[in-house]
């Protein structure tokens, strides 16, 4: 009686131990596929973010090729203010402080002014504009490369433009990247463009009704929102009539568009401008170009950073790789071992019957390779749930801006997580592929880490397993 107890904690022993060893080695594996997939999703993101630059800059580059006689004046407009200070800014400054055009106030001209610039030698064309914030705000909190902020700005723009026929053929005044529905043409009244994100806030579709400043609007064209960074600018269109009355701004706007004839007029009608109307900020091409070549080099500098730190990142996870190998070898090596010590009699018996040294060696080899097999498998399960966590947890964080290492994707003032380039998302995710290579990386780490156990085991003699305790 005494002995088939022992023999039922035994099994019991042997069953908890190997649901523990199996858990250990699960996530051992779990670790060595998580890594890989968190690699993977961090090269994708940075390729997007690659692709994403390049576009931006082939645009940019594009525009600028097309706007050479084009001269924007401008009134300075805000957007919001900070209702707390970000981390890194000055210290002791107030809640409200403006940070670039936030907080400035809302500044507009008369229309007469763009007779008056339409009278100036060598201009072709002045198209004017109006732009103002709506009463309604909202809050957002900001993650940047100095910490992070919150900043209440309106809550979306009224943008008026000019529905006059040669304006719309001759250039770019309408938004673009209609997505649905139309957009605007001459004749139109009573209603509006909006932009994608302000739709998905409201609610609406083309052909809902939107109540701006009182007065309701059709929704006939959808676009694509623009802007970085704060989720994108959220703007209506609307003929610059309409848009002049419902914000009591009739006669006014807030920026012209000057066409001159050709690029040898540019420079004359700058010095015009800046002379006679000290309240227009002027930008023409060398100013756009300049800004241009700013922003280029801080998107090489960007992608570089990107590429060293993928590089210091792959360095990293082939270390871990090298240690969760190491580990879980070790693990099997160290079980069989006790296995083959605790089940020495056994051995001993079964050389007695007639079971050859390969025949005890294949079994205990077979042991390990399916303990390791049902590792695989948990392991499989754990990094199908937790890969992202895991590939998060043990990579360091791509830093783009030139933080520290915990930095992690960021674009504009937005931050989001590896695997991400702003709008799209990469997420570490298990591959058929990995998955495959887990369940072959099981097998050949039970062999290897069995190999030794199961050939001590078939070397011991029945005549001292009989005599062992």
């Amino acid at each position: 009686m005494g002995a088939l107890t022992r023999s039922v904690r035994n099994i019991s022993r042997r069953k908890m131990r190997a649901i523990l060893v199996i858990i250990a080695l699960g996530f051992s594996m779990a670790i060595m596929i998580s890594i890989p997939s968190g690699i993977v999703a961090n090269q994708e993101a940075a390729q997007r973010l690659t692709e994403n630059f390049n576009s931006t800059i082939s645009n940019m580059q594009e525009e600028i090729n097309k706007t050479s006689t084009l001269i924007e004046c401008s009134t300075s407009s805000g957007q919001g203010t900070f209702s707390s200070a970000p981390s890194g800014m000055p210290p002791g400054m107030p809640s409200g402080t403006p940070f670039g055009r936030f907080g400035q106030e809302e500044i507009f001209v008369n229309e007469t002014v763009g007779d008056e610039i339409r009278s100036i030698d060598g201009v072709k064309d002045v198209v004017p504009f109006f732009e103002k914030s709506s009463n309604e705000t909202t809050s957002e909190t900001i993650n940047t490369p100095r910490g992070e902020f919150t900043i209440t700005r309106p809550l979306y723009t009224i943008t008026g433009v000019c529905l006059n026929s040669s304006f719309i053929d001759d250039y770019s005044i309408l938004p673009t990247n209609i997505t649905a529905g139309r957009n605007l043409r001459e004749g139109d009244s009573d209603v509006l463009v909006m932009s994608l994100n302000l739709t998905h806030y409201f609610g609406l579709a083309v052909g809902g009704k939107a109540e701006i400043n009182g007065k309701s609007f059709t929704v006939v064209g959808i676009c694509n929102s623009t802007g970085g960074g704060f989720t994108g600018t959220r703007t209506v269109y609307m003929n610059l009539s309409q848009a002049q009355a419902i914000t009591g701004e009739i006669g006014n706007v807030s920026r012209f568009d000057v066409y001159a004839e050709d690029v040898s007029y540019v420079d004359g009608i700058t010095e015009v401008i800046n002379a006679a109307y000290s309240d227009l900020r002027v930008t023409t091409y060398k100013d756009r170009l300049t800004n241009f070549e700013n922003m280029q080099t801080m998107y090489n500098e960007t992608l570089n950073n990107a590429q060293s730190t993928l590089g210091q990142t792959e360095t990293v996870a082939t270390q871990e790789i090298i240690v969760a190998v190491v580990a879980t070898s070790l693990i099997v090596l160290f079980v069989m071992l006790y296995t083959v010590r605790e089940r020495t009699k056994e051995i001993g018996t079964l050389k007695a019957i007639g079971f050859s040294t390969w025949n005890v060696m294949s079994q205990f080899m077979l042991e390990g390779i399916l303990i390791s097999l049902m590792a695989g498998v948990a392991g499989i399960a754990i990094g199908s749930i937790g890969a992202p966590f895991l590939s998060s947890l043990l990579l360091p964080h791509i830093s783009l801006f030139g933080g520290s290492s915990s930095s992690r994707f960021q674009s504009g003032f937005g931050s989001v997580s590896p695997g991400t380039t702003g709008s799209e998302s990469v997420t570490a995710a298990l591959s058929p592929q990995l998955m495959l290579l887990a369940f072959g990386v099981a097998v050949l780490l039970g062999a290897l880490g069995s190999l030794y156990p199961a050939w001590r085991a078939a070397r011991i003699r029945p005549a001292e397993a009989m005599r062992y305790e």
